[in-house]
């Protein structure tokens, strides 16, 4: 069943016409990754969906509904949550109180044994639940963006980034922790600089180049085409 349907996105800032004609999809259950350079359009595709940007025309789909005029705090009770880059957490705050923020949407009587499910997933964060957040290191901070996002429960969940500034044993950590969210049941859309790890976990992937998608495939596909080895993985 497709989850998420995107036909012809087209956003600007400004006078600047950063995402062009985007079409994707992802199915439910899921790993679809969006990668390319820096300043491709994947963030700001990523913002169209969670209902931070505005596509002129075009259509954004989600469970067969459309939520192209949608607001994006209703589009997080819709069951999309969105980790941005840059992981955003609410620095003042305690871990506990960051956690406590992502649940806004959720059942008040489920909270408790949703926090518990992120802390065993990120154990990390259950020594660190009293701790201000903004004292965390990288990856702490990382691991918070995401638990945070999990505790409303999302169907979809959207990750902008989640390797950026982080130490390669870091990386692997994250990505182990997306893999595990993923055989759980979490559909996810995730971008990525870091081709080489998003295309060894992903089911699908779209390429992104100045604001347009130039290749798509499965993720074996992708990570075994030339081209993208070329420009993506070094080779």
């Amino acid at each position: 069943m497709t989850m998420l349907k995107a036909e012809d996105l087209n956003v600007y800032y400004g006078p600047i016409h950063a995402v062009k004609g985007v079409s994707f999809e992802v199915n439910e259950g899921e790993v679809v990754t969006l990668i390319g350079a820096n300043g491709a359009g994947k963030s700001t595709t990523l913002k169209t969906v969670s209902g931070l940007m505005h596509s002129r025309g075009g259509k954004i789909e989600f469970m067969g509904k459309s939520i192209a005029s949608v607001p994006a705090h209703k589009i997080v009770q819709l069951g999309i949550a969105h980790v941005p880059e840059g992981r955003r957490i609410f620095t003042l705050m305690t871990v506990e109180e960051n956690l406590d923020m992502g649940a806004f949407t959720a059942n008040t009587a489920d909270v408790e044994a949703d926090k518990e499910r992120v802390f065993e997933l990120f154990p990390r964060l259950k020594e660190r639940r009293k701790q201000i957040a903004g004292t965390l290191s990288g990856g702490e901070q990382q691991m918070l963006a995401m638990g945070r996002a999990l505790m409303s429960k999302p169907k979809l969940l959207m990750l902008d980034e989640p390797s950026m500034g982080l130490a390669p044993i870091l990386v692997e950590q994250v990505f182990d922790i997306i893999a595990e969210l993923h055989k759980a049941g979490t559909t996810i859309l995730l971008v990525e600089q870091n081709a080489e790890m998003a295309l060894s976990i992903a089911d699908r992937a779209y390429v992104m180049e100045t604001g347009r998608i130039t290749l798509s495939g499965t993720g074996a596909e992708l990570a075994a085409s030339e081209e993208v080895q070329k420009a993506y993985l070094g080779g």
